[in-house]
């Protein structure tokens, strides 16, 4: 076992079994669906962000990687910033109009969220 080993394995106190092999559990990896299979939701924020606005998009399915890649993709195509984890993509600003027809292109499901 390499370094930190221990600290992996706290919830094991003691085993009399002479032949006890401790297994990890394995992180459970989102496996992204295809944009096909997956409905985004795409609404207008400014809840707890100093009285800006921004562009929201939730609901996606998979692993951070490809969340980070579409979030990428997406604020290239609005030409803003933004953020992207846990599920969220944020850009900053009104851009719903511009990350609906763009996420339609990429064949995602969209629907919009609120007024």
């Amino acid at each position: 076992m390499g370094k930190g080993g221990r600290s992996k394995r706290i919830d094991v106190v003691y085993s009399t079994n002479p032949n006890f092999q401790y297994s990890e559990e394995e992180e459970d990896v989102a496996e992204t669906l295809p944009p096909s299979q997956q409905k985004l939701y795409v609404s207008l924020d400014k809840k707890q962000r100093g009285g800006k606005v921004v562009t929201l998009v939730e609901g996606f399915v998979g692993n951070d990687d490809d969340l980070s890649d579409l979030g990428k993709a997406l604020k290239n195509a609005c030409g803003v910033g933004g953020s992207a984890k846990e599920g969220e993509i944020l850009l900053q600003g009104d851009h719903r109009d511009k990350s609906v027809k763009f996420l339609e292109s990429k064949g995602y499901i969209v629907k919009r969220k609120g007024g």
